[in-house]
């Protein structure tokens, strides 16, 4: 890997870093799963300020090419699994699709009245309960989303928490007989909070894809309100679109 930076250039040397550093993840010398050098180090290694180095690391961990690992350090990321936003696909179905075992950890099942705005995505009168569902979804163990689901309570009055341990739209179509239809999607980026890191394991400054969905049963009743965190380092999403 080349050290030397040009300081006569008039490409900023925080790309200078950037370059340096693309050329040894493409060329090998750092495999994914690999850490790079710390901050210190590289800070060293180029001669420059420790705030030019991560400002390079940070922009590579928005690109994707690297993750933070809390505690651990700094490493090569695998490349982003792609989601096609066409199609309405539990996250279950989406990883064991891509030959990966999905798993979840509930961290928080209750009962009661929901928020104004979910009251109203849900169609719900005043005064009709919800389950709150809120999950670490992991691909292979490794977490990959944080995950606050609500369902009306009068749709499903036995849901246990046992039952959320696999796909809740199989559970929906499989063993309620019921049929889902459609569903209306938000997607906006944010940067992570503390919380949410130490949940997806993952540094800060970070970036997160938040998104909404409002799925729909075949009579048009709505039957879920999701609100998810996606890992914006192991995930982009794709569509196509035709003139």
């Amino acid at each position: 890997m080349n050290t030397v930076l040009d300081k006569q250039s008039h490409v900023p040397m925080y790309v200078q870093i950037e370059e340096a550093l693309k050329q040894r993840i493409n060329g090998g010398e750092f495999p994914i799963g690999t850490a790079i050098p710390s901050e210190r180090d590289l800070t060293e290694l180029f001669g420059v300020s420790r705030m030019t180095v991560r400002q390079s690391i940070t922009n590579l961990v928005n690109e994707g090419l690297l993750h933070r690992e809390k505690g651990r350090g700094t490493f090569v990321a695998s490349p982003k699994m792609e989601q096609p936003l066409t199609g309405l696909t539990s996250f279950t179905e989406d990883m064991k699709a891509r030959g990966l075992v999905p798993s979840n950890k509930i961290i928080n099942f209750t009962k009661g009245l929901p928020e104004p705005d979910v009251a109203n995505e849900l169609q719900l009168a005043g005064g009709e309960a919800v389950f709150t569902v809120e999950r670490i979804r992991y691909a292979n163990d490794k977490p990959m989303a944080l995950e606050r689901t609500y369902l009306p309570v009068k749709l499903f009055p036995q849901l246990s928490e046992k039952e959320l341990a696999g796909s809740l739209y199989s559970l929906i179509e499989q063993e309620q007989g019921l049929s889902i239809s459609h569903a209306s999607q938000r997607m906006e980026a944010s940067l992570v909070k503390k919380e949410e890191a130490d949940l997806l394991e993952i540094g800060m400054p970070a970036p997160i894809l938040m998104i909404e969905r409002v799925s729909y049963l075949s009579n048009g009743v709505p039957f879920e309100v999701v609100r998810s965190m996606y890992r914006a380092d192991r995930y982009k999403f794709i569509t196509e679109i035709q003139r």
